[in-house]
C-alpha cells in the first residue's frame, strides 16, 4: 500500500513540475515568430533610413557637399572609381547622334557631351536614381537644363530643353520624366545635349551609353585617373590610352615652337591634329602634343 502511494505521489509530482517547463517552451514558441517580425521591422527600418539618407546626400562618398550654383561640381577624383551602370534608363528613346564628344576646332573648344536629336516635346528621362541639383537657363549656352546627381557617383546635364518637369532638391528615380525635348540656348535644332560627369570631370557619354543600341556599355563602368578611353569603331569596346594633352597657342607661336616647347616632333602635332605643312594655327586653339 506505502509502495502504491508513494507511486502515485511520484506521478504527480512529475505532472505539477513539468507543467511550468511546458508552458516556458510554448510561450518561447510563440515568442519566436514575434522576434522575426521584430527583426524584419528593424531590417525594412535601417532600409527606409539608409535610402532617406543615400536620396537626401547621393554618392556622399565622392562628393563632400551639395550646391546648387556650378554645373560642373569639382571633388576629388580618386584614381579609381567603379560607377554601377545597371538600373539605368536611357535619357531619350531617340538614337540619332548630331554631335560627338571631345574637342572642335572649327569652334575652338571642346564639345563636353553629345548631341541626340530629338523632337520638340519629345520626353526626356533621368537615366539613374538620384536627386535634382540644378534646374536653370542659360540664354546663350544650355537653354532651359537640369542637372542630377546620382547614386552611383555620375552627375547628367539635360540641356536645350523646352519644358522641367522637376525642381531643385528633388528625389528621382530612374526612368522620371524630367522634361521635354526643345532648341532653347545656343541651339540651332531641336536636340538634347547630354553629358556625363565625375565630380567635375567630363567622361564621354559614348563610353557609358550607346543610344543606338539603346543599352548601356556594360554593367559596370571604370574610370581611371590619367587614362584616356574611347570606343573602338569595329569591336565597340572601350579600349584606353595615356590621356590626351593640349597647349594653347599664344600669339605669335608656330607649330614648330609649339612642337619645341611640348618635347615632340611636328610631325607629331601634324598627326595628332590631323594637320598638314599648309595648316594655319590661331591665338587660343588648342594644340593636341600627347
Amino acid at each position: 500500500m506505502k509502495k502504491l502511494f508513494k507511486s502515485f505521489l511520484f506521478t504527480i509530482g512529475l505532472q505539477i513540475f513539468a507543467t511550468p517547463i511546458v508552458f516556458a517552451q510554448d510561450l518561447l514558441a510563440a515568442q519566436s515568430p514575434l522576434d522575426r517580425q521584430m527583426e524584419l521591422v528593424d531590417s525594412i527600418a535601417l532600409r527606409d533610413m539608409l535610402l532617406n539618407e543615400e536620396n537626401m546626400f547621393p554618392a556622399d562618398g565622392l562628393y563632400e557637399s551639395w550646391k546648387n550654383d556650378k554645373v560642373r561640381f569639382n571633388a576629388e577624383l580618386p584614381d579609381s572609381f567603379r560607377v554601377d551602370l545597371r538600373g539605368f534608363v536611357m535619357p531619350t528613346t531617340n538614337t540619332k547622334i548630331t554631335d560627338v564628344f571631345g574637342y572642335r576646332r572649327r569652334r575652338g573648344r571642346v564639345h563636353n557631351g553629345i548631341d541626340v536629336k530629338v523632337q520638340k516635346g519629345d520626353t526626356i528621362y533621368s537615366a539613374f536614381d538620384g536627386k535634382v541639383r540644378i534646374t536653370a537657363y542659360q540664354r546663350r549656352g544650355y537653354g532651359h537644363y537640369i542637372v542630377i546627381r546620382h547614386n552611383n557617383g555620375l552627375e547628367t546635364v539635360y540641356a536645350h530643353l523646352s519644358k522641367k518637369f522637376v525642381v531643385e532638391d528633388q528625389n528621382v528615380k530612374a526612368g522620371t520624366p524630367i522634361g521635354l525635348g526643345g532648341n532653347t540656348g545656343r541651339s540651332t535644332g531641336a536636340h538634347l545635349h547630354f553629358e556625363t560627369l565625375l565630380a567635375g570631370k567630363n567622361i564621354n557619354p559614348a563610353l557609358i551609353f550607346d543610344f543606338e543600341r539603346q543599352d548601356v556599355t556594360g554593367d559596370f563602368y571604370t574610370y581611371r585617373k590619367g587614362v584616356y578611353q574611347e570606343i573602338d569603331k569595329k569591336t565597340g569596346k572601350i579600349i584606353e590610352s595615356a590621356e590626351p594633352l593640349y597647349h594653347k597657342v599664344r600669339k605669335g607661336e608656330s607649330l614648330s615652337v609649339i612642337a619645341r616647347k611640348c618635347g615632340v616632333s611636328v610631325n607629331t602635332l601634324y598627326k595628332l591634329n590631323k594637320m598638314n605643312s599648309r595648316s594655319v594655327i590661331r591665338p587660343g586653339q588648342r594644340i593636341r602634343y600627347r
